[in-house]
């Protein structure tokens, strides 16, 4: 707003107001006198249009955006641990510690024999990248196996600023109130692991509520994390007693997206000299995100559509592949539409 009024703009101003019979001129004194105000003023008009753009939610930056966001209730996500699944050849103790790359678990919870939940000791997406074997950080006798197999819930990084912008902004286009649908995905979003919601009203009747989530890895949630979240909305031994953060007569049932095989079939026209083998892992990668582009979109939309278009126009950018045809979804030529609460993963690739 106040890009315009620079140093030279309000030097001149304030030399325009001095009578011409006076000396005007650079190292006058009226000169001297006035830059080092012109230059100060300048500072401060520069201090405004920050503090101007500071007061509003879409140009605020993250400091002044959570203090912005605090008036609506709205906060920042807290970064969160990954709870992964590790296997051993013993009973290991809990609290128990182990290391793999660089970071490290700390055993939390006991599943089966031999089973038990880890807790990756590091918040953050970090956490659910890796699996393998373990090394324990301090000795356990009997000992021999120790592996991470499986990731539980996943662990979250803090919420990025244009995320928390785009939370705010939602408070006031749809206000959450008592149990209606607002309410139910502002507040199940917010849990550890959710990466989006659809709400089914009255979905078995009066009084009931259908809730089905997408994991934050776009990807059919574990059922740790749906007895996580069945808890913390409607446990089930009290189910309607608003003893979580359901209203009282709310009957919730929680449960997750669906996973839809998708076989694709490709006639490919390779470059001299590639081969499959040597285009594979690369049709699979483009395979894969695109799939996962597709997932990010679930909770936003009616039916997910895999199309014949995007996968070509896709595997045409892989290097070694130099035409396609004949795309075939499932058998058949033709976009696959998955029902409404199901999320595509790759099946068999046949090139």
């Amino acid at each position: 707003m106040y890009e315009i009024v620079t140093y030279e703009v309000l030097l001149k101003r304030m030399l325009d107001r001095v009578p011409d019979t006076i000396d005007k001129r650079e190292g006058s004194v009226i000169f001297d006198a006035l830059a080092p105000a012109a230059a100060e003023l300048a500072q401060m008009y520069i201090e405004a249009d920050v503090i101007l753009n500071e007061t509003f939610a879409d140009s605020a930056s993250r400091d002044f955006l959570i203090k912005r966001a605090a008036e609506r209730g709205v906060t920042p996500a807290e970064a969160t641990n990954a709870i992964l699944k590790g296997v051993f050849n013993i009973n290991v103790p809990l609290g128990s510690r182990f290391s793999l790359g660089n970071l490290n678990y700390v055993v939390a919870e006991k599943i089966n024999e031999c089973e038990f939940k880890l807790m990756c000791e590091t918040a953050g997406a970090e956490g659910n990248r890796y699996f393998g074997l373990l090394i324990p950080v301090d000795y356990i006798e009997g000992l021999t196996k120790a592996e991470i197999t499986e990731l539980l819930i996943s662990g979250e990084d803090e919420e990025d600023t244009e995320q928390l912008r785009a939370r705010y902004f939602a408070t006031l286009d749809s206000q959450a109130f008592g149990g209606n649908m607002s309410d139910y995905k502002e507040k199940v979003n917010q849990l550890q692991g959710v990466g989006g919601i659809k709400v089914y009203p009255a979905w078995n009747g009066g009084g009931t509520v259908k809730l089905v989530v997408i994991s934050s890895q776009f990807q059919k949630p574990s059922s740790d994390l749906i007895d996580k979240l069945q808890t913390k909305i409607d446990p089930l031994n009290s189910q309607g007693d608003g003893v979580g953060f359901a209203p009282i007569g709310h009957i919730v049932t929680v449960t997750g997206v669906a996973e839809t095989r998708v076989d694709i079939t490709l006639n490919l026209t390779y470059r001299k000299g590639w081969t499959w083998e040597d285009v594979k892992g690369y049709v699979y990668s483009v395979i894969d995100n695109y799939f996962n582009e597709l997932s990010k979109e679930w909770a936003d939309s009616d039916n997910l559509i895999v199309r014949i278009s995007q996968i070509e126009t896709r595997l045409l950018e892989v290097e070694g592949i130099l035409d396609i045809s004949g795309t075939k979804i499932n058998g058949l030529e033709q976009n696959l539409m998955l029902d409404k609460d199901a999320v595509p993963v790759r099946g068999d690739v046949i090139g």
